[in-house]
């Protein structure tokens, strides 16, 4: 079993925005909370077949904290959601910018990756453009209110940045395995790798990738003449894919919104006059979940291991929070581009194969068969043109830096962006203005592995390090 290593912290003050930064116009920061749950009888996704929503075990939101510096204003939105099509990301945006005046590139809007959520995918998240459904008009209009909200609360402020070393709850969930395992992808190739191996099994060799340990986070405090008061909002990132572990047909936030209700009771601020609002959004972990596969994994009850780790998380971020190092003189600014990269489209063996698969009858017993299914994918990626844009931004908050991409992330690519941007300097958050699928490496494209396959991943292997050059070139471009 993996030795459990005390988590450890570090603070990391955030520096003023130098000169620039002279006479600017008092800091300020607000918080607010929208709730987006959906009414029974909706999909949730997050399995390989959708199923009805018959109970809500725990309220879905959407998270909400607005910064302003006097002269730029970022807002920062974390959902209750597996993901959110693009087009609900563009439509929020774009309200907020209208009612609001916040720029559209100033707005970070991403999904938490539970997957025990309503879809905000539309009928089908593989098509580039789409109309809003009535669940996404909802949840678009109860974006568009949070912030809102979050101005209205907003107050003279300082902001501070910490990290905190938690890496027990995170294991690599792509494993090379001995030989004598073989694994195939829904189309019949061999994968030098497995996702989900069976715990415990002999034939595991090493994890194929890295976890990255570090909670990163942004907290927001209330100033004052007494010098520093109630905690507003904090912003943070982890990188563990969600926990599970739901009743059956229910909707739930997973540890994500456990963790904020945790920090909650903790900070004591649930009966506070103005509401302590955390959020914690997806990092990089679209290779990383929460089961030790050296070991068989017992059963536990529903929401027992999701509580456990949330309760976990939260005990050391609260910890944390009083030593951070608070800073007013800080400056705000955000960068927002759209790259063009490649879409990956099936040969035409493999369109001719996936059109007899769907055209097979289908039956109970084949429904959810992985071949048919991805002969679907293939279909669909077919439709798409040779080329999309993707939407990447940066927000800086004085000195540290938060990238985005609207994929599942590998934990790599988010180590290498930490790399690129300086120790303590910043983060990356996945899932934001959209879902494109899952983001690979190169090398991990080489690999195999369910994360690879077409349908799962949909645009050309080396779309992260274009990706990642662009948002270094944007931090680049700021002074």
């Amino acid at each position: 079993m993996q030795r459990m290593i005390p988590a450890l912290l570090l603070i990391i003050g955030i520096a003023s925005g130098g000169p620039a930064s002279v006479g600017r116009c008092e800091f300020r920061a607000g918080a607010a909370t929208s709730n987006i749950t959906p009414p029974l009888g909706g999909d949730v996704v997050g399995g390989f077949v959708p199923f009805p929503a018959t109970h809500i075990h725990d309220e879905l939101h959407a998270r909400c904290l607005v910064l302003d510096d006097g002269q730029t204003k970022l807002a920062f939105v974390v959902c209750d959601l597996l993901g959110l099509h693009r087009s609900v990301s563009d439509a929020a945006r774009e309200a907020i910018r209208e009612k609001l005046s916040i720029p559209k590139e100033n707005v970070l809007i991403s999904g938490t990756h539970t997957h025990s959520a309503v879809s905000v995918l539309g009928s089908s998240r593989y098509a580039v453009a789409q109309e809003l459904d009535d669940y996404q008009r909802f949840v678009v209009s109860r974006i568009v209110d949070g912030v809102a909200r979050a101005v209205n609360l907003l107050r003279p402020a300082e902001i501070g940045f910490g990290v905190v070393e938690i890496p027990e709850h995170l294991f690599n969930r792509r494993w090379f395995m001995a030989d004598s395992y073989v694994a195939k992808s829904p189309y019949g190739e061999i994968d030098r790798v497995k996702m989900n191996p069976p715990g415990g099994s002999p034939e595991l060799v090493k994890p194929a990738g890295p976890t990255d340990p570090q909670l990163s986070f942004l907290v927001a405090r209330e100033r004052n003449e007494a010098g520093s008061g109630a905690v507003i909002g904090l912003f943070a990132a982890y990188s563990l894919h969600y926990v599970g572990g739901v009743g059956s047909g229910h909707v739930s936030a997973d540890y994500f919104g456990m963790f904020c209700d945790e920090l909650v009771r903790l900070q004591g601020a649930d009966l506070a006059a103005t509401p302590f609002v955390p959020m914690l959004a997806n990092g990089t972990s679209g290779d990383v979940n929460n089961i030790n596969f050296r070991e068989p994994r017992p059963a536990k009850k529903s929401y027992e291991q999701m509580r456990f780790v949330a309760n976990d998380v939260a005990a050391k971020v609260h910890r944390a929070i009083p030593d951070v190092t608070y800073r007013h003189d800080i400056k705000l600014d955000a960068v927002y581009r759209e790259p063009t990269v490649k879409w990956r489209l099936p040969s035409p063996a493999l369109l001719a194969w996936a059109k007899e698969k769907v055209a097979e009858p289908e039956t109970p017993s084949n429904r959810a068969d992985l071949p048919r299914i991805y002969a679907g994918r293939a279909i669909a990626m077919n439709e798409h043109p040779a080329e999309t844009v993707v939407p990447v931004q940066a927000l800086r908050v004085g000195d540290v830096w938060v990238g985005t991409m609207p994929f599942e992330i590998f934990t790599e690519i988010g180590l290498e962006f930490k790399r690129r941007v300086g120790p303590g300097k910043g983060f990356m958050v996945s899932l934001a203005h959209g879902y494109f699928g899952y983001l690979p490496t190169p090398s991990q494209h080489a690999l195999g592995g369910y994360e690879t396959w077409l349908g799962t991943n949909r645009v050309q292997p080396e779309t992260s390090d274009i990706l990642l050059d662009e948002l270094e070139s944007m931090i680049r471009s700021r002074p």
